[in-house]
C-alpha cells in the first residue's frame, strides 16, 4: 500500500520538495548548488512548449467547423481575462490596506542599496512601450524567431492563421493536419518522460531557494507573506470557488484532479512548467481542443491572478513600509496603471519583479528603491504566484468552455468523479493519451 502510494508523482514531488527544504536549511551551499536541477527541468518542458501549443492550436481550429466560433471564444477569454484580474488587483488592495504589513517599519528609502535590483528596474526600464509598440510586438519578425525565443502570444498569433488556412483548405490540407495530429503526439509522450524528473528537480529548486535566502528572510518579513499567501487562499476559495460552482464543477474536485500539476509549480515556482501538461489534462476533463489551445496560451500573458494579487499588495507595502503617504485617488491610479502593465507578466520567476519595477517606474509617489525590501522573501512569494496563477488559468479555461457551449459535462463529471478508464499521466507516459476529451458521438456538443 505504501509502495503504491509512493509511486505517485505528486507524492514524490511533495517528499523532493521536503528534502530540497531541509537541504537549505541545514547545507546551504550545497543547496545553492543544487539550483541547476530546477532550471535544466524547466528548460526542458520549454523546450515541449511551444511545439504542443503550436500543434494544439493548429489541430483545435482545423477542426472547428466555423470560424466564428474562434471569435466568440477569443473574445470571451478577454472580456474573462480582465474582469478576474481587475478582482485580483482590487482584493489584494483591499487585503493589504486592512492588514497593513509595511506599518511601522519607518524604512528611510534614500539608506537602501539599491544595486541588489538594477538588473529589474534596467529590465523594466527596456521592457516599457505603448499599445502600438505591444501590438507590434505580436508580430513576429519570423516563425522561427518566435519559436526560437518561445514568445507565446507570436507564436499563438502564427497557429490561429495556419489553423484557419488548413481550416479553409478541407480535404487538402488534412494530410498536414493528420502529421501534425502524430507529431503531437510525440511531443505529449516527451513530456511524460520529462514529467519522471520533477521531483529531482522540485528538490533542487526549493533547496537553491532555501540556501540562497534562508528562513531567516520569511521571519523578518513574515506578516507580508502571510497577507500574500491569506489573500491567495482567499482568491481561490471565494472568487475562484465561485465561478466553478457556476461552471457545474467542484473546485475541491478539480485540484484533486490536478494535484500533480500543482505540486510540480510548488517546487519548481514557475507556472510555464506545466502548461503542456495542464493542456493534456483539460482537454481529458471535457474542454474541446481549440478552448484549451487558445485560453491557456493566452492566459500566461492576460490572465495572471497570483501575479495581480502581489502587485498591490506589493506597491502599497513599500509605501506603508517608507512612510509614503497615498490618498484614495493615488491608491486608484495605481489600481489602474497595474490593470495594463500586469498584462504583460509572463509566467516564470522574476517577470512579477520586473513588471513591479515597470509599474512603480511610471509613478512618482512610490520609491521604487523599496523594492529591495522585497528581495528576500520573492522568491518564497514566487510559489503563491505561481499556483495562483495556474488554478486561476485552469478554473478560467473550463468557465470560458462552459461560457461557449464547448464543455463536455458528462465526461467531466466522469473524469472528477474518479471513474475514468486510466490515469492521465500514465497514458501520456505510453503516448497514447487522447488529444480530445470529446468523443465523436458527442461532437455536436463542442462549439453550436
Amino acid at each position: 500500500m505504501a509502495k503504491r502510494w509512493v509511486g505517485k508523482l505528486y507524492v514524490q514531488v511533495l517528499i523532493g520538495v521536503s528534502i530540497g527544504i531541509l537541504l537549505g536549511v541545514f547545507w546551504p551551499q550545497l543547496g545553492v548548488d543544487m539550483k541547476p536541477l530546477g532550471d535544466a527541468f524547466i528548460k526542458l518542458i520549454k523546450m515541449v512548449f511551444a511545439p504542443i501549443i503550436f500543434a494544439t492550436v493548429v489541430l483545435g481550429i482545423a477542426k472547428m467547423e466555423s470560424m466564428k466560433e474562434l471569435g466568440r471564444v477569443g473574445v470571451r477569454a478577454l472580456i474573462y481575462f480582465e474582469v478576474l484580474s481587475t478582482f485580483a488587483l482590487v482584493l489584494g488592495l483591499i487585503v493589504v490596506n486592512l492588514v497593513q504589513p509595511g506599518q511601522g517599519m519607518n524604512v528611510d528609502p534614500a539608506t537602501l542599496d539599491t544595486q541588489a535590483i538594477s538588473t529589474y528596474t534596467s529590465a523594466a526600464a527596456t521592457g516599457t512601450g505603448g499599445v502600438t509598440d505591444f501590438l507590434l510586438h505580436l508580430i513576429p519578425g519570423s516563425v522561427v524567431d518566435a519559436f526560437g525565443k518561445n514568445e507565446i502570444l507570436q507564436i499563438l498569433l502564427f497557429s490561429s492563421l495556419l489553423g484557419i488556412a488548413l481550416a479553409n483548405l478541407g480535404e487538402r490540407g488534412k494530410p498536414v493536419v493528420d502529421v501534425l495530429e502524430a507529431f503531437s503526439h510525440g511531443m505529449f509522450y516527451i513530456v511524460g518522460l520529462v514529467m519522471r524528473v520533477a521531483p529531482l528537480a522540485a528538490c533542487g529548486a526549493m533547496a537553491f531557494t532555501v540556501g540562497k535566502y534562508g528562513l531567516g528572510s520569511i521571519a523578518s518579513l513574515g506578516k507580508l507573506m502571510a497577507t500574500m499567501y491569506l489573500t491567495c487562499f482567499l482568491f481561490v476559495v471565494i472568487i475562484l470557488g465561485s465561478i466553478a460552482r457556476m461552471s457545474g464543477f467542484s473546485l475541491w474536485k478539480f485540484l484533486k484532479y490536478l494535484r500533480e500539476e500543482l505540486f510540480t509549480v510548488l517546487g519548481t515556482s514557475s507556472s510555464e512548467s506545466v502548461v503542456p501538461q495542464m493542456m493534456n489534462k483539460l482537454e481529458k476533463v471535457g474542454v474541446s481542443k481549440p478552448v484549451v489551445g487558445l485560453v491557456i496560451p493566452s492566459g500566461l500573458t492576460f490572465n495572471p491572478d497570483g501575479q495581480c494579487i502581489y502587485y498591490t499588495m506589493a506597491a502599497i507595502f513599500i509605501a506603508q513600509a517608507t512612510n509614503t503617504p497615498l490618498s484614495l485617488m493615488d491608491q486608484l491610479i495605481v489600481l489602474g496603471v497595474l490593470l495594463l502593465t500586469s498584462k504583460g507578466s509572463a509566467g516564470v520567476t522574476g517577470s512579477g519583479f520586473i513588471t513591479l519595477a515597470a509599474t512603480l517606474a511610471t509613478m512618482d509617489n512610490i520609491p521604487v528603491a523599496g523594492m529591495v525590501l522585497l528581495l528576500g522573501v520573492d522568491r518564497f512569494m514566487s510559489e503563491a504566484r505561481a499556483i495562483t496563477n495556474t488554478i486561476g488559468n485552469a478554473v478560467g479555461t473550463m468557465a470560458i468552455a462552459k461560457w461557449v457551449g464547448a464543455l463536455d459535462s458528462d465526461r467531466m463529471n466522469q473524469v472528477l468523479d474518479g471513474n475514468a478508464c486510466a490515469e492521465p499521466e500514465k497514458e501520456a507516459l505510453k503516448g497514447t493519451a487522447p488529444l480530445t476529451a470529446v468523443s465523436p458521438e458527442k461532437k455536436h456538443l463542442v462549439m453550436h
